[in-house]
């Protein structure tokens, strides 16, 4: 895009957060594409000023320093300097380059300056993309630890259950009453999660930090750990179970946002999904313990000994969190959002091999950052903001989607509840745990590929082939139960249908969800977006571990499973129609993804649909529908927006 002032502004910085937003003259924005327009218009067809403002800003994030010369880059990247007290000449020359190269689109070939090792790395970011600092990589490994922290939490509780609901006297299978009190139990934390954990999130990021909010989150994960080994009645599990969702619920929503944050674009997906594949570990992990503890005798007059060492083992990981996390560094653009840009240099200069890495990063996150906080200051709370601007809505929406999803595929009926459906196949207590445990190694080994897939073959092509196939294998293993009892057809079906299933739900809608929704939202919603986000996971997370027994007990095993194969069918065009591809795509350049009307994406997916079914399996030579984008409706000149394609205000909505 094309600058018509090659001047920068006097502070260096576009967009500068000011006191109040004033209108600007148009020739401020050519080089601005003008994205389609909110359906918001006065009773006079005039758009609204703020819209007008929020939509220009929006539309520089797509090349906010496009058109600038390579001296006015260098000047630009100065005067960063100057501004925010960056004295040193090797700062100062590194934010010259990096500025340079940030405005020209990463190419740094055409760039004098650069030594001989600085062109090696750059060179390296497209040829080894898995080449990083140690540094980087302790991020990803404090995230992991955070994941399997989850994954034990969720897990323990399945091989627990099985010893402390006859403990508790909830052991009927024939009482509706015992049916809920087991489910509520299991619910508990993922009940506090939806209603008050994950809404922590934000206060205690603005707070404590990225890093402070994993500390603290851990240490109450740590402690209601402790605190459920040692209950008698399940009122009391109950209590304990849902002081450890304010663990779970900041430490979920947090801790993409961290690895996010960190992570360059192009290995965003794969570190980002580690999240839920270390989760994955971790649900392995805690099938470990209760197969492990599950012939502890009870000693010294402890009754239930297993399943207390069971339920206490998952604060383990989270120890070693709390321990380790404060020597890694905060998140740099954390530290962009507070105004400190020093320290978002020295920590971002540990996540890059060199400091021309790290400048050219950090320049263009502040660049873009700028940009973001002039939308942000334009007249509405951010509350107003999910619901009235159609980016954030759309993005809302999508990632709503993913998250609901990811919860009525019916994964977690199986995660914590495997041990008590293998018994009704059939199963004895201690082979029930071994089949579990199965499940749990192939849920952790099949997440593996995502670290590909995610980012070649891209988050909604995993979520359209996967959702077919888990409702296909939840229909087998729902059916299965029809196979006479006693056969070694019945047990070997139900298993085999569980673990298909698991193959398919690992690299698809296991990974994807927090990874989509981590990157889905602009920087400065980004906290309460993910609170949303995982509020309703863990809603919809505790409805499936609340109801499931009584489930299987009104509509048999063979219902159960069928209810959630038939949302996997749901799931399938929910997607189709309502989520976009974000794969590769910087944090702050998915305005133009997530600004196309829902009615034209609509469009586009059913063409896809279409598309694959002709050109797949007809076997005809189609071309494949056009991936929308918000630029499509808008032609412009170099001095201003000439018109737009379409002068229909309703079809613009």
């Amino acid at each position: 895009m094309a600058s018509s002032s090659g001047d920068p502004p006097k502070d260096g910085h576009l967009g500068e957060k000011t006191d109040k937003v004033h209108p600007r003259k148009e020739s401020d924005y050519s080089d601005v594409s003008r994205t389609e327009i909110e359906h918001r218009l006065s009773k006079e067809n005039v758009l609204d000023e703020e819209d007008r403002q929020r939509l220009e800003a929006s539309a520089k994030l797509e090349n906010p320093l496009g058109g600038l010369t390579p001296e006015q880059l260098a000047r630009r990247g100065e005067e960063f300097c100057a501004k925010h007290g960056l004295t040193d000449e090797a700062d100062i020359r590194a934010f010259r380059l990096g500025a340079m190269i940030a405005g020209n689109m990463n190419k740094y070939d055409a760039i004098d300056g650069l030594t001989d090792r600085e062109r090696e790395v750059l060179d390296r970011e497209i040829t080894h993309k898995w080449s990083n600092p140690k540094m980087l990589y302790a991020v990803i490994v404090i995230c992991s630890l955070c994941a399997a922290v989850q994954g034990m939490d969720e897990t323990v509780v399945n091989g627990a259950q099985s010893f402390y609901k006859t403990q508790f006297g909830i052991d009927d299978a024939e009482s509706q009453r015992n049916s809920w009190l087991l489910g509520l139990t299991n619910a508990a934390p993922y009940i506090c999660c939806a209603i008050a954990g994950c809404w922590l999130t934000e206060p205690m990021n603005k707070l404590f930090g990225r890093r402070g909010t994993v500390f603290v989150s851990c240490l109450v994960s740590a402690l209601a750990c402790f605190w459920q080994a040692f209950t008698n009645t399940w009122w009391h599990m109950f209590i304990a179970r849902f002081a450890l969702g304010f663990g779970i619920g900041p430490k979920s929503a947090t801790t993409p946002i961290f690895a996010a944050e960190c992570s360059p674009p192009k290995l965003r997906g794969a570190l980002v999904m580690q999240w839920q594949m270390w989760t994955a570990f971790g649900i392995m992990l805690g099938y470990v313990m209760d197969l492990a503890f599950f012939a502890v005798p009870d000693l010294s007059g402890i009754i239930g000994l297993n399943w207390r060492l069971m339920m206490g083992s998952a604060l383990i990981p989270a120890v070693i969190v709390c321990a380790i996390v404060y020597f890694t560094p905060e998140s740099p653009r954390w530290y962009l959002t507070k105004n400190r840009h020093s320290d978002a240099y020295k920590s971002i200069c540990q996540l890059r091999f060199e400091k021309v890495q790290a400048a050219r990063d950090l320049f263009y996150m502040d660049t873009l950052l700028q940009i973001e906080r002039e939308t942000m200051h334009i007249g509405q709370s951010k509350i107003k903001e999910f619901l009235t601007i159609r980016r954030n809505r759309n993005a809302m929406l999508a990632s709503e989607i993913v998250m609901f999803m990811q919860q009525f595929c019916g994964v977690n009926a199986i995660a914590y509840y495997s041990t008590e459906i293998f018994i009704q196949g059939g199963f004895s207590t201690q082979s029930a745990l071994a089949a579990s445990l199965g499940f749990g190694i192939v849920n952790f080994l099949f997440a593996l590929p995502a670290f590909y897939t995610i980012d070649t073959f891209g988050r909604r092509n995993l979520l359209l082939t996967t959702f077919p196939l888990m409702s296909l294998f939840l229909f087998f293993t729902g059916f299965s139960f029809w196979i006479p009892e006693g056969t070694t057809a019945h047990v070997a079906c139900i298993a085999l249908g569980i673990y298909l299933y698991g193959m398919v739900y690992s690299p698809g809608e296991g990974p994807v969800p927090f990874t989509y929704s981590a990157e889905a939202y602009p920087l400065y919603i980004r906290p309460i977006g993910m609170s949303l986000a995982t509020a309703t996971t863990w809603l919809f997370n505790s409805v499936i571990s609340l109801t499931w027994p009584a489930l299987t007990q009104a509509w048999t095993n063979q219902g159960a499973f069928s209810w959630y194969a038939a949302w996997n069918i749901v799931g399938f065009f929910l997607v189709l129609f309502f989520v976009p591809e974000t794969k590769e795509k910087t944090l702050e350049e998915l305005d133009a993804v997530f600004s196309v009307p829902l009615r034209r994406f609509m469009r586009y997916g059913l063409a896809q649909f279409f598309y694959f079914w002709g050109h797949y399996v007809l076997r005809r030579d189609m071309a494949a529908p056009k991936v929308p984008h918000v630029t499509d409706e808008v032609e412009y000149t170099e001095h201003q927006f000439s018109k737009e394609k379409t002068h229909d205000a309703t079809a613009r909505v």
